[in-house]
């Protein structure tokens, strides 16, 4: 059965379905192939970027659960698609609980179809910027008491500075975090060293002007401080592909990945 899908532009691209489409998904429409394509043409390794970013979360979620963390909230969770979260986690633990939050309509449907029968699992069709109403849903499964995984992967260069910047929206999570939780996102960049990387990362950023999500670049500096006070895990902002250790072979993606994690002893 099709899952209801309301309030949907179908004329609009949207970055949420274009990324299904980069990975092979099949939950997007004309309007989102078209840009997606025009992203591609500006940024031929697109499909590698978005692959590679996926990776990163993989391995994010993995070390979480090396880390004894059991519970995720992953924000802007996109159109459900392999290697969703709550399949990494349950792989290990099937007692992981796993909240997802995005505010594109089919991004929620779909989840919530997909999850109807999976124990340990939500989605919820909010804005991250909406802190509280994110936190009140996810409070229905996740135990906020407890350490959490909250998960911001290549969403927050879709989520402009006005009118709250970014930062502040993350300090409130931050501020909801019990000790031992992490946060953990990636981010288009706006200060590659590598002059043809910059250049094909603003290519592929401009690309997606005009459609439901207008894109934001930060540079190292900005992207660190979206962590706030929280400890910088090691090897700090580096590239998607060299988190949590170094590809010796893999080439730079333009996306930084960063983790920050909340003193398990607090004073």
């Amino acid at each position: 059965m099709a899952p209801e899908l309301p309030e949907i532009d179908t004329e609009r691209p949207n970055a949420a379905r274009m990324y299904d489409y980069f990975l092979g998904g099949a939950h997007h429409f004309a309007a989102d192939r078209a840009q997606a394509d025009l992203v591609a043409a500006r940024m031929p390794e697109i499909v590698t970027v978005a692959r590679a970013n996926r990776d990163f979360l993989g391995r994010v979620v993995t070390w979480c659960l090396g880390q004894g963390i059991r519970q995720f909230l992953d924000l802007g969770s996109g159109v459900p698609t392999v290697g969703n979260v709550h399949e990494i986690a349950q792989r290990h633990d099937p007692a992981a609980r796993v909240a997802y939050v995005d505010v594109e309509p089919v991004a929620a449907a779909h989840a919530r179809q997909i999850l109807a029968e999976v124990e340990g699992a939500t989605a919820t069709r909010a804005d991250l910027r909406d802190v509280d109403a994110v936190l009140t849903a996810a409070s229905a499964l996740l135990d906020l008491g407890e350490p959490v995984a909250v998960l911001a992967v290549a969403v927050l260069h879709f989520v402009p500075d006005d009118p709250e910047p970014v930062a502040d929206v993350l300090a409130r999570y931050r501020a909801r975090l019990a000790p031992g939780s992490v946060l953990a996102l990636s981010h288009s960049s706006a200060d590659q060293d590598d002059p043809e990387l910059a250049a094909r990362v603003r290519a592929g950023i401009d690309a997606y002007r005009g459609t439901a999500s207008e894109p934001t670049r930060r540079d190292r500096t900005a992207v660190r401080a979206l962590l706030g006070d929280l400890e910088l895990v090691p090897p700090g902002v580096v590239d998607v592909v060299h988190w949590p250790t170094p590809h010796p072979t893999a080439a730079a993606t333009g996306l930084y990945a960063a983790v920050g994690r909340a003193s398990a002893n607090p004073g």
